[in-house]
């Protein structure tokens, strides 16, 4: 009952986060890698501290990733 409840929290706040629209894609792949990291912490550890470090090195790794993102579409508008 509990996986239940978590899977449908998680489908619930992915969808809030892709309907938001953030303002870059960094920020996207921050929210996306805090909530994807978070999962993955709490499944392979299993406590909350697990949970907080994956969803910081998530967030970190989406940030890193969307801002890639954000410079390669600033260059391909220049031209």
């Amino acid at each position: 009952m509990k996986k239940i409840h978590l899977t449908l929290l998680v489908v619930a706040s992915s969808s809030l986060i892709l309907f938001t629209g953030c303002a870059s894609k960094a920020e996207n792949g921050a929210l996306i890698g805090a909530g994807t990291g978070a999962l993955l912490g709490q499944a392979i550890g299993g406590n909350t501290g697990s949970t907080v470090i994956g969803a910081g090195v998530g967030a970190i790794a989406g940030a890193a990733i969307g801002e890639n993102e954000d410079r390669k579409d600033r260059q391909a508008y220049r031209y």
